[in-house]
């Protein structure tokens, strides 16, 4: 059970489009790009107002960009559901690219993601069309 003291639990509450998974999904899919992918560059964030943990040196964050999310994100959907990648997906409330926009921009605001000067919303807007983006290359074929 959620912490109703974490801000997750906070941006729950006022804003309820989507559920935790869906915000779940869309940090391991920002993990995915990043390890599996290999994608995003070395890039300052902008001060979010929240302090460091720790006081520790911490590493140059990979910076992915909306559009390269968006496309790590229909990878990763298609990797961990398959056919049902689309039905998954909107039954969390996310029918188009610009649903991930709203989730990453949310995180951005409670702190929990961060974004560089050059990122906007926008940027998520009608990166792919989610019919055909989860239609591909799938064929049931019955053993022989």
């Amino acid at each position: 059970m959620l912490d109703p003291s974490q801000r997750i639990a906070e941006l729950l509450k006022e804003d309820q489009r989507y559920p935790f998974e869906a915000y779940v999904f869309v940090f391991e899919a920002l993990n995915y790009a990043q390890s599996e992918l290999g994608m995003g560059s070395e890039s300052p964030s902008e001060p979010t107002g929240q302090s460091a943990t720790g006081g520790e040196e911490e590493e140059p964050e990979r910076h992915v960009a909306g559009q390269q999310l968006c496309e790590a994100i229909r990878l990763f959907a298609l990797e961990q559901f398959g056919y049902m990648a689309k039905t998954v997906l909107s039954n969390w409330g996310i029918r188009s690219t610009g649903d991930f926009g709203e989730i990453v921009f949310n995180l951005i605001r409670i702190g929990q993601m961060r974004k560089t000067s050059h990122d906007r919303r926008e940027d998520f807007d009608d990166v792919y069309d989610f019919e055909s983006a989860f239609q591909q290359g799938f064929e049931i074929t019955p053993p022989e």
